[in-house]
């Protein structure tokens, strides 16, 4: 056991010095190595939420703590008056992988939320105050950002909001093209809903918004925040979905688990509407961060890992479906963005009963567990999950008996 104090102490700590917006922590994570990380009494937990998203090399990543360690001797921070080489490179990178045409840019934030309130930027430029998003949507907690989230507990608290955003149906492309009209600026969309509980977009429902938007010269703006950077098993979500937004926004999986964001337009016209001064961030791109996303993307491509995401999520898909259990009502998702559903609203006490025997799990809806491990994950690591999942199931279901 290490000589630092336990749970509890460090818990008890915790809430004297820091705001309580996200409640009691659960746990107090000490290190990790790869998808396994060990908490301050020395407990192991297979870490099968990522940061959120987030740790898509995993834990102590070699590349990664390289990248870190050489650019931190080296440059971490210039104020935007400037430029660096990891800056530059990495903002070629992001769009070659992205297939965006000449024309293209990115701008580099420091979160998911942050690319999002730069692509509110984005469509207020247009001339038109209008957005368009989609109920169960989560795009982030600025206040710009919220307006787009549709989460009632996140916005009422805040309200009135930024006006002029409607909201519709997840999926519903009738009322798409019903609430898309000249005054709008962008529509704004997952390609996957992750915080909604992992909900894919109905077939055709990003090719009529992509239709759409055209149709009445808006911007189609993909959040690719959770679903970006390899985590459902190509590059990005879109293109898997066979459209090409006007703008994309990213982050989580980015860094690896260093804050960065960004927004990313696609084309000269699209490229033009910010124009100098009319954006910017103290700490966007800087050096640290953008080593840290080359090396994320160095190893996804050098270690093949969209292929990987890919035949892992079949993996365990297959797995969780060969059990039979009828507790166990499917797996949604793409990639290694999952979740697996229940027949009853017990994800909490399963995340729980997973925590007590060595399992860090996200139940992201009553009935939903969600996984985002990282992409580094093995089907063997997987599959200790599966195995334990009806005696998880068994504990949280006994206490509804």
């Amino acid at each position: 056991m290490p000589d630092a104090p336990v749970t509890e102490e460090w818990l008890g700590r915790y809430e004297h010095a820091l705001l309580g917006v996200f409640g009691r922590p659960q746990l107090v994570l000490d290190h990790g190595d790869g998808a396994w990380v060990w908490d301050v009494d020395g407990r192991r937990y297979l870490d099968l939420v990522g940061g959120i998203a987030v740790n898509a090399l995993g834990h102590n990543h070699p590349a990664l703590v390289a990248a870190v360690s050489k650019q931190a001797g080296q440059l971490v921070h210039v104020s935007n008056f400037y430029t660096s080489v990891p800056q530059v490179e990495l903002a070629e990178r992001i769009l070659r992988v992205a297939g965006a045409p000449d024309g293209s840019a990115v701008f580099f934030a420091n979160s998911g939320t942050e690319a999002v309130e730069a692509a509110v930027k984005l469509a207020r430029r247009t001339g038109r105050a209008g957005l368009v998003a989609a109920e169960g949507a989560f795009h982030g907690r600025t206040t710009g950002a919220l307006a787009l989230t549709h989460k009632p507990a996140y916005r009422e608290p805040f309200e009135p909001l930024m006006p002029g955003v409607t909201h519709v149906p997840w999926g519903d492309t009738t009322a798409l093209r019903a609430a898309v009209d000249e005054g709008t600026g962008a529509v704004v969309l997952e390609p996957l809903q992750g915080e909604a509980g992992v909900l894919p977009a109905a077939p055709g429902f990003l090719r009529a918004a992509r239709e759409v938007t055209r149709e009445v010269g808006a911007l189609l703006v993909l959040d690719e925040v959770q679903t970006g950077v390899g985590r459902t098993g190509t590059w990005f979500a879109f293109q898997q979905a066979g459209v090409v937004p006007d703008a994309m926004t990213l982050a989580k999986g980015l860094g690896g688990g260093v804050p960065v964001g960004a927004l990313v337009t696609f084309g000269p016209d699209v490229t033009a509407l910010l124009g100098p001064g009319q954006h910017g961030s103290t700490f966007g791109g800087n050096p640290l961060a953008c080593a840290a996303g080359l090396a994320v993307l160095d190893t996804i491509e050098s270690e093949g890992l969209l292929g990987h995401v890919r035949a892992a999520g079949e993996h365990l898909t297959g797995r969780v479906e060969a059990l039979g259990d009828p507790r166990v009502t499917g797996v949604r998702g793409a990639g290694l963005l999952l979740a697996v559903t229940l027949g009853g609203e017990w994800a909490h006490r399963v995340a729980a009963a997973g925590r007590e025997a060595g399992f860090i799990l996200n139940p992201v809806a009553p009935d939903a567990i969600r996984l985002a491990p990282p992409l580094v994950v093995t089907t063997d690591q997987l599959d200790l999950f599966v195995d334990a999942l009806p005696t998880l199931l068994d504990a949280a279901t006994e206490e509804t008996r």
